[in-house]
C-alpha cells in the first residue's frame, strides 16, 4: 500500500511516516527489480508492525521517536553503547563497571589465601 492509505490505517501522517523512515525506525527499503527507475516506499505489514511497536513504546515510555531511534542506535552500535554506559556510570544510574568488582573480588580472594603472614602457601608436588 501506499504511504497515504498506511497512515490513515496508522492514525498518523505521511510526513511522520518519513520522518519515522529518516529516523531509521523502519525496516529497510526491499528492492525492486534492476532498472525499475525511482521506487516509492510500499508498506506492507512488516512495515506497519514496526510503527505500531514503536507507537507503543513511545506511548509506554513517554518518549519521542528520535528518543527511541537513539535507543536503537545504543543497542546497535557498540561505540555508542559505551559510550551511554559510561555516562550512566559517572552519574550514577548504572553500577560501576563489571571488571573492577572482579578485580576486588580477586584481591580479596588473593589476601584469604596469603593467611596470616601475607604469603601465598606453598604448593607440594608437581601441579596437576
Amino acid at each position: 500500500m501506499r504511504i497515504t492509505e498506511a497512515a490513515q490505517r496508522l492514525g498518523t501522517s505521511p510526513r511522520m511516516l518519513r520522518y519515522r523512515d529518516s529516523l531509521g525506525l523502519l525496516p529497510p527499503v526491499r528492492q525492486g527489480p534492476a532498472g525499475a527507475g525511482h521506487r516509492h516506499r510500499r508498506f506492507g505489514g512488516q512495515e506497519l508492525d514496526a510503527v505500531t511497536v514503536a507507537l507503543r513504546l513511545e506511548q509506554r515510555y513517554d518518549i519521542s521517536p528520535a528518543a527511541l531511534a537513539f535507543g536503537l542506535r545504543v543497542l546497535a552500535e557498540p561505540s555508542v553503547r559505551a559510550a551511554v554506559a559510561d555516562l550512566g556510570r559517572r552519574v550514577g544510574r548504572l553500577p560501576e563497571a563489571p571488571g573492577r568488582a572482579l578485580d576486588f573480588e580477586k584481591e580479596r580472594a588473593l589476601r584469604l589465601l596469603s593467611g596470616p603472614t601475607g604469603a601465598l602457601p606453598r604448593r607440594r608436588g608437581p601441579a596437576r
